[in-house]
């Protein structure tokens, strides 16, 4: 149960997220708050489970998940990671009631305010300029799905662990070294090996 405290936080937190995107006015945005609803993730607990349809889209507050597939052979294939101020959700799933290709995990333990679907579309009835917030959202997974391929797919072991040291930090330091691994499509002894070689150019 998260406290009184903690709660008020949570929302204060997602009312300045959709501030900042100057979409909606303080009122809608008001009106947007009353329909989220504070959940609390245990450290490895599933917000979503692999082919299960999704019903929630949450904005994260506090904590990281990783969005991951299991592969016929019972390998995990992590697909992204979500930090605090982004949100979580399987999109196809939540759009159009398919069930979900993916699992979202908790990585760490997690506060989040989620909306539900009949939530979800009484906000689209009653404020129309919501579906240029979802744009939004959907244009960010979008681009994140294009960044992965481009600097993930075609790229060097080592040329891909320099990238995200470079530009997403908070990966590496946050997450379990299987994790980035798997995120990185490569084994983790090679990703040990290349850290090692890092640390020391002499190696």
């Amino acid at each position: 149960m998260l406290k009184e405290d903690i709660i008020k936080n949570m929302y204060s937190q997602l009312s300045d997220f959709l501030t900042r995107l100057e979409i909606l006015d303080d009122q809608e945005v008001r009106f947007c708050l009353s329909l989220f609803r504070p959940i609390g993730l245990r450290k490895d607990e599933f917000f979503l489970s692999e082919e299960m349809v999704c019903g929630q889209i949450a904005f994260v507050c506090k904590g990281a998940l990783r969005a991951f597939s299991t592969l016929p052979d019972g390998e995990e294939n992590i697909t992204c990671f979500k930090f605090e101020n982004q949100l979580v959700t399987s999109f196809e799933s939540f759009m159009f009631y398919k069930p979900s290709l993916k699992s979202i995990q908790a990585i760490e333990k997690c506060h989040l305010l989620s909306i539900s679907r009949q939530n979800y579309q009484d906000i689209l009835k009653t404020i129309p300029s919501w579906q240029s917030v979802i744009n939004v959202m959907l244009e960010q997974e979008y681009s994140e799905k294009e960044r992965y391929l481009i600097h993930y797919s075609n790229q060097s072991a080592k040329e891909k662990y320099v990238h995200i040291l470079e530009h997403s930090p908070e990966i590496v330091r946050r997450v379990k070294v299987e994790h980035l691994a798997s995120y990185l499509g490569i084994t983790q002894r090679t990703l040990t090996r290349i850290r090692k070689e890092l640390s020391n150019p002499s190696f």
